[in-house]
């Protein structure tokens, strides 16, 4: 099926959640745990940068594997970053994020935040901005380039879409505001995180609190 990491698809009369390599094989228990290693060994070698860190060849040898165990496992590079970026969304499980509950827009937006902030400091976020940055930056080359990663990224971008709608439902407030804290949120916040480790030129959690205050202001002008 075009599109869709095969390696996650359930083969006819097998038990659900059946992995399978990327020829349509069904993955054994050592299968499993390649895979597995790849996916956590591509995580790092991301969240480390550097001039390779976008690079399949170079997940392999990190892992000790070869070109031929991502080709059988994934594909081809399209494939690993797929599943790397399905991987890191499994791990943040944005559709079972609990969503705040509290009754003022500005505790919303503070709530919202704090939940963000803890995320851009995971390795994985480190991973996931650093694979994106690696890649076209334009849709249509990407999609024409990478189009199973595109569609991951697709994927990702519609959870936190999600996530933040549920986060302000019930407040009243216009959506295109809601729609542009979205886009703006993950950025700034990437901006703080980075500053703060700079060391000491800015004060961060005066800056968090002069976001949230920027943002509820806009939110409820």
């Amino acid at each position: 099926m075009p599109g869709v990491d095969v390696a996650t698809e359930t083969p006819p009369g097998a038990p659900p959640g059946t992995l399978l390599s990327a020829k349509g094989t069904r993955l054994n228990r050592r299968g499993l745990e390649t895979r597995r290693l790849l996916l956590r060994e591509a995580v790092h070698c991301l969240a480390e940068g550097g001039p390779e860190a976008v690079s399949a060849n170079a997940v392999a040898r990190r892992a000790g594997a070869t070109w031929g165990t991502i080709q059988h496992q994934f594909g081809d590079a399209d494939g690993l970053w797929a599943a790397v970026l399905d991987h890191i969304a499994g791990l943040a499980g944005f559709a079972e994020l609990a969503v705040p509950a509290h009754p003022s827009v500005a505790d919303r937006v503070e709530a919202v935040i704090d939940l963000m902030w803890r995320s851009v400091q995971l390795p994985t976020a480190a991973a996931f901005y650093q694979l994106r940055s690696g890649l076209p930056h334009r849709r249509d080359q990407l999609e024409e380039s990478f189009p199973r990663t595109a569609q991951a990224i697709a994927r990702w971008d519609e959870e936190w879409a999600a996530l933040c709608e549920r986060s302000f439902a019930g407040l009243g407030l216009d959506a295109s505001k809601v729609m542009r804290v979205r886009h703006l949120l993950p950025s700034a916040l990437r901006g703080l995180f980075a500053e703060g480790g700079l060391g000491g030129y800015v004060d961060v959690e005066e800056a968090r609190q002069g976001l949230r205050d920027a943002l509820t202001a806009y939110l409820t002008s």
